[in-house]
């Protein structure tokens, strides 16, 4: 079995209508995720959501890569030594 990892994904949504999209997404990995937080952020015009999830490495490249191809949404990976 592979070791699982604790990672942090930054998204940011510039396109609301994008937003039902990456909820689908992340809700397909539910079993996961730690917590999650989204915030809109009315000056710049998008919303920002972050994701902590404990999994394999190859599950979160493969989440964030979904969420990447989307247009209008950006997604940042960090992951945490723990």
């Amino acid at each position: 079995m592979e070791e699982t990892r604790v990672a942090v994904l930054a998204i940011a949504v510039k396109d609301r209508e994008k937003a039902m999209q990456v909820n689908e997404i992340l809700h397909t990995y539910g079993q996961h995720i730690i917590a999650r937080n989204g915030i809109p952020y009315q000056e710049r015009g998008i919303s920002i959501i972050t994701v902590i999830l404990d999994t394999t490495q190859d599950e979160v490249s493969t989440l964030s890569g979904k969420i990447g191809k989307l247009s209008e949404v950006e997604v940042k990976t960090s992951y945490l030594k723990v």
